[in-house]
């Protein structure tokens, strides 16, 4: 018997159901955005473009760049929809949309995120680029699933008494980059380091408007944390979710990180676009040596 209709949910044209996506239009290498718009900034140095489609905030294009066949998608923001879209690429190729059953052979895709972020250590200016080596969900999707053993217990502990984790919110979740991916993608001038993904954008990232915060302090004890000689250097809001997932379905996954904003000096880029740009080529020459 195979999974059920209202399990695995197929559209009429036999795609999958959020990203309308059929397994042929999936290449081996993805790259994920945030932003729907950032979609074309990076096929926008593709040589072809084989495939376009848009649902909601899932926007894909399939294409080449220098003889290398990548998917580029938006997943939009925070990892409620990482939960979505890596579900989603692993049924396309690991999941015979025919007889509704996992298929015997498995299939590793090597997932590279590119997206924006905000440094927390005065030694990581704005328009500089970090690469995720560890990630720290503050959410609690890979609660929800068998997952202790892809996590790193000891580090979140350490996280949690240093912040004296306030009880009601969710428990930090720690999990780490595919090594092999994240190494192949490492080089100078990147910094390599340890990311927090947040809830939000405004009080989960400390930031305060019109509304008082529960704890005023927490960046400050964010970035005065270390363990086993690592620092935390940024905020964003999807990376612990990707490597969490990607390593519960057996994929290979890297999170690069154009740093924005710097919440410990107050500054922001103010060239937001370039900055993103340098990054997207960055990582497609990394992609293709």
């Amino acid at each position: 018997m195979g999974i059920a209709k209202s399990e695995l949910i197929l559209n009429e044209d036999g795609s999958i159901y959020h990203l309308q996506l059929k397994p042929k239009h999936l290449a081996p290498t993805i790259i994920t955005v945030g932003d729907p718009d950032r979609v074309d900034q990076v096929t926008q140095y593709f040589d072809k473009i084989e495939y376009k489609i848009h649902k909601r905030e899932f926007h894909t294009q399939t294409g080449y760049y220098k003889g290398h066949r990548i998917t580029v998608i938006s997943t939009g923001i925070g990892t409620d929809n990482i939960d979505i879209v890596f579900n989603e690429l692993d049924a396309l190729v690991n999941i015979d949309f025919a007889t509704r059953k996992p298929k015997n052979t498995h299939t590793s895709l090597s997932i590279i995120r590119i997206g924006t972020s905000g440094s927390v250590q005065p030694t990581i200016p704005i328009d500089s680029f970090v690469i995720s080596e560890i990630a720290i969900g503050f959410d609690s999707l890979l609660h929800f699933y068998d997952s202790h053993h892809v996590q790193l217990p000891d580090f979140s502990k350490a996280l949690t008494n240093h912040l004296d984790w306030d009880k009601n919110k969710s428990i930090p979740y720690t999990v780490s980059w595919d090594q092999e991916l994240g190494e192949k993608m490492l080089s100078k001038p990147i910094h390599k380091g340890v990311t927090i993904t947040n809830v939000g954008f405004y009080g989960p990232q400390g930031r305060v408007l019109r509304l008082p915060l529960q704890d005023k302090h927490l960046n400050k004890k964010i970035a005065s944390f270390k363990y086993d000689n690592k620092v935390i250097t940024n905020l964003e809001m999807e990376t612990a979710g990707i490597y969490g997932m990607a390593k519960l379905l057996g994929h290979k996954a890297v999170s690069m990180n154009a740093i924005l904003a710097n919440r410990y000096s107050g500054d922001f880029s103010q060239n937001p676009k370039n900055t993103i740009n340098k990054l997207i080529q960055y990582t497609l020459k990394k992609i293709i040596n």
